[in-house]
């Protein structure tokens, strides 16, 4: 039996436009029903959601049937906590916080069978082979892990196109919250000066030829964002 497809990566690599939302409730019942709410993507949150790797199974598993593809958002990028996750079957993550190349790359190893990675050859044991059904699961799970990686920083804005150019790298990420904040306008992503970072933000991620994402949470943002060339957007 082949790895399944990640049809979320494929569809963004395809630059279609994928609409997701936040799962902050650390649980399984809420997660089964927002799968069924119609939403490209569900974002389990580990860094700001009182997420642990049992709950996050659990939403996992609660997610199974959904056509919603869970992206686990990590903590932080610590290559065990990546081999953990990986084994459960998480395979979209989102990285808060990057701000170099060096840094992507080591999230890329960690998710990645030698030699290309670092990742432990354990998961015959764990759900992200259907506990040993998925025969060739190690010839087959790199292809289909997706990797987006959050701007929120002025050092992570810096460094974008490097970031960018990681192999590995699906998609980047502009978290306006944070980054406002980091550029000196608390918790105001809406002020003049971050709108303009933002939009050009959007562009530079697009010209690098990665997937452009950001999180909004109106309808007005969302409308503005995709003009400025969003392609996965989260609220």
């Amino acid at each position: 039996m082949p790895v399944p497809e990640n049809r979320f990566k494929t569809r963004l690599l395809a630059g279609d436009t994928l609409i997701g939302c936040w799962l902050n409730l650390a649980d399984g019942y809420a997660a089964e029903i927002m799968g069924t709410a119609g939403f490209d993507w569900l974002v389990i949150d580990g860094e700001h959601g009182p997420n642990d790797l049992v709950t996050i199974r659990e939403q996992m598993t609660a997610l199974a049937a959904s056509p919603s593809e869970p992206v686990v958002r990590v903590p932080m990028d610590e290559p065990w906590l990546f081999k953990q996750l990986l084994d459960i079957g998480v395979r979209t993550f989102l990285v808060p916080n990057v701000e170099s190349a060096e840094q992507a790359e080591a999230i890329v190893a960690a998710c990645r069978y030698p030699p290309a990675g670092i990742r432990g050859a354990g998961a015959a044991l764990g759900r992200a082979s259907r506990f040993g059904e998925i025969a060739d699961y190690m010839a087959g799970a790199d292809g289909q892990i997706c990797i987006l990686v959050q701007i929120e920083s002025r050092k992570g804005l810096d460094a974008l196109e490097d970031i960018a150019t990681v192999e590995g790298v699906d998609g980047l990420f502009i978290g306006p919250w944070d980054l406002s904040t980091d550029m000196g306008f608390v918790g105001n992503p809406a002020a003049p000066e971050m709108r303009e970072t933002i939009r050009t933000g959007l562009s530079r991620i697009k010209a690098t030829g990665k997937a452009p994402g950001i999180l909004a949470v109106d309808d007005a943002t969302i409308g503005r964002y995709l003009e400025e060339g969003a392609c996965f957007i989260c609220g």
